[in-house]
């Protein structure tokens, strides 16, 4: 809870102490107002009273009514802007933190998890500091203020006001018990309905194309029902409260008349007029009592849903990344060099090692390809690479210094990265290809979409370098998103290039003529490339082959078809033999 206490500034601080003040205002004026009344009460009954005394005490209570509503409204702005700021710091907070997670923690939570948290969690958060924070203050202020009003008046009343209280405190207490456990199931079920209709909304083409409309429609029914359900429980559980509440509120003043009038009854004709003033005044004084429990009730009613978010968002704050930040910041006279040491790495929980002792060097200027069969480990390999996980044994070197003593800012700062799958923003082709980057100049930016073999298709749009690209890359081929993301990579100008099987989505004459650009731009960088076809690697001045995570095969293309059985293999199932013997 403290770190969410952070997000309240110095202002905020401020702001509250002046709510505080105003509501203890508030409640003074709000407890004079039976006084007033008692005053009123006693001139009505009283021979010989002046029109204009009995109008002076109205007209204070006018004024503390009108007090009142001008501190009620100052408050009411205030909270809300403290609310609407410590959402917008906590937003901030959390999205910086969820930036800096690796791959674990972001599937240890899952996106849907993360993205409900972001916003409906903090929005449960805002209504409660909104709406809770006045009432939490004003509550146990007028209650212990009124009961201290009313405290030697009459045992008979006090007791009565006291079973009402306690009444409520345990229908309170009661549902609390019972709904609490099952907010935190909402939240969850909350999560749930993200991903089911997100991964809907990702699938859509596969969903129509299999004719699986009516079967996704039942699986969110399913998670919909449960929601559903399970809100309609604890709405049920909850408004019970209001009319246990309105019927106490009206028992309680009927209490007290019925009690008032045995005692009127039986006392003398002096003290009656005493007694009803007393009476009138108690009976004010206990609905405020009252009235702070019932502001306590409608605190209860948000604050399990806001308790669950703030545990929810806190388990994020508190959860410690596993890939940390060095103190090494690269200079400008690194050369890129990459070599892996006796590296072995296993997933988090697994049992079983994706690799094995892998070992290898690439130096500046130097172009190394991996290769294996699927689910041999060549896309882990540029995982480490990037540390978007630690190795388990072993290390990683760039130019001679382990990649976890470097600042992850300035290694991702030159590393040129192409994923497997090409990630498009919601922006323009300059915003996408300058991403990250903004000195990258309009010259350098359409130098890279030239070397990419992406000025063609660019030049034809309609606002050519301004066109829109949709969030993930939507309106253009797979082709056209994977040239746009190696010319986000050459943009950048990095010292090493890490290519995760980036040209699968090219025809052949386009990877040809790609690569045969890439090389002279790329000359004096470490070309790392994960690849599937043999002709995007067969120039490589090295190639490491992998099998089940173990280096099976390293050396030239030439080489490794002498005296690697594997690579062989994956040679010939793409081409002949002549065509071999012919490279």
């Amino acid at each position: 809870m403290t770190k969410l206490l952070k997000e309240f500034n110095k202002k905020d601080y401020f702001f509250i102490l002046i709510c505080i003040l105003l509501i203890v205002f508030q409640v003074w004026l709000d407890l004079r107002l039976p006084d007033y009344m008692s005053e009123i009460t006693k001139l009505v009954q009283t021979e010989g009273s002046k029109m204009s005394d009995i109008l002076t005490q109205g007209s204070y209570m006018l004024l503390c009514a009108g007090g009142s509503l001008i501190s009620a409204v100052i408050v009411g702005y205030l909270t809300s802007y403290i609310s609407a700021t410590f959402s917008q710091n906590t937003r901030k907070t959390l999205f910086t933190k969820v930036q800096e997670f690796s791959m674990e923690e972001i599937k240890k939570f899952k996106t849907s998890s993360l993205i409900t948290r972001t916003t409906n969690d903090i929005t449960n958060i805002q209504m409660f500091i909104s709406m809770g924070l006045q009432m939490l203050i004003k509550a146990p202020i007028t209650a212990v203020w009124a009961i201290l009003k009313i405290l030697g008046k009459n045992y008979r009343w006090s007791i009565a006001t006291l079973v009402a209280v306690l009444v409520m405190l345990a229908v309170i207490t009661t549902l609390m018990l019972i709904v609490l456990p099952r907010f935190k199931i909402v939240q969850k079920l909350i999560d749930n309905i993200n991903d089911k209709t997100r991964e809907n909304l990702n699938g859509i083409r596969v969903v129509r194309a299999f004719n699986a409309e009516k079967y996704q429609e039942s699986r969110f029914e399913e998670g919909n029902n449960k929601l559903t359900n399970t809100q309609m429980f604890n709405q049920r559980m909850m408004s019970i409260m209001s009319p246990t509440m309105y019927l106490i509120m009206n028992l309680l003043p009927l209490s007290i008349y019925f009690i008032g009038a045995g005692l009127i009854n039986s006392a003398g004709m002096f003290d009656r007029l005493n007694l009803f003033s007393d009476m009138i005044v108690f009976s004010s004084y206990a609905m405020q009592v009252i009235m702070a429990f019932l502001m306590l009730s409608m605190i209860f009613v948000m604050y399990p849903r806001a308790s669950v978010s703030v545990d929810r968002i806190r388990e994020i704050l508190d959860t410690k990344t596993k890939i940390t930040d060095g103190t090494f910041d690269l200079d400008t006279n690194l050369k890129g060099d990459v070599e892996f040491k006796n590296v072995s790495f296993k997933y988090p929980d697994a049992d079983e090692y994706i690799l094995k002792n892998i070992s290898f060097k690439a130096k500046s200027g130097d172009t190394l390809a991996l290769i294996g069969s699927t689910g041999s480990g060549k896309s882990t390999i540029v995982n480490l690479i990037m540390r978007f996980y630690d190795v388990t044994e072993g290390e990683i070197l760039i130019d001679g210094k382990n990649i976890k003593d470097y600042k992850l800012s300035a290694l991702y700062k030159k590393i040129g990265y192409v994923p497997q799958r090409a990630v498009m923003f919601n922006g323009s082709v300059k915003y996408n290809v300058s991403y990250g980057d903004k000195k990258v100049s309009d010259e350098e930016m359409k130098k890279a979409a030239k070397v990419a073999q992406a000025t063609e298709f660019i030049e034809n749009m309609p606002k050519k370098y301004n066109a829109i690209i949709s969030q993930g890359g939507t309106n253009i081929s797979g082709g056209q998103k994977q040239r746009v993301a190696i010319a986000r990579a050459i943009a950048r100008n990095p010292e090493i290039f890490v290519f995760d099987d980036s040209f699968s989505a090219l025809d052949y004459k386009t990877d040809y003529v790609l690569r045969k650009e890439l090389k002279k731009t790329t000359k004096k960088a470490t070309n790392i490339i994960v690849a599937q076809r043999i002709g995007t690697i067969i120039n490589a001045d090295k190639i490491i082959v992998l099998d089940n995570g173990k280096m099976v095969g390293s050396g030239t293309h030439k080489e490794l078809l002498k005296k690697c059985k594997v690579y062989k293999e994956i040679a010939l199932s793409q081409l002949s033999k002549e065509e071999l013997e012919n490279e």
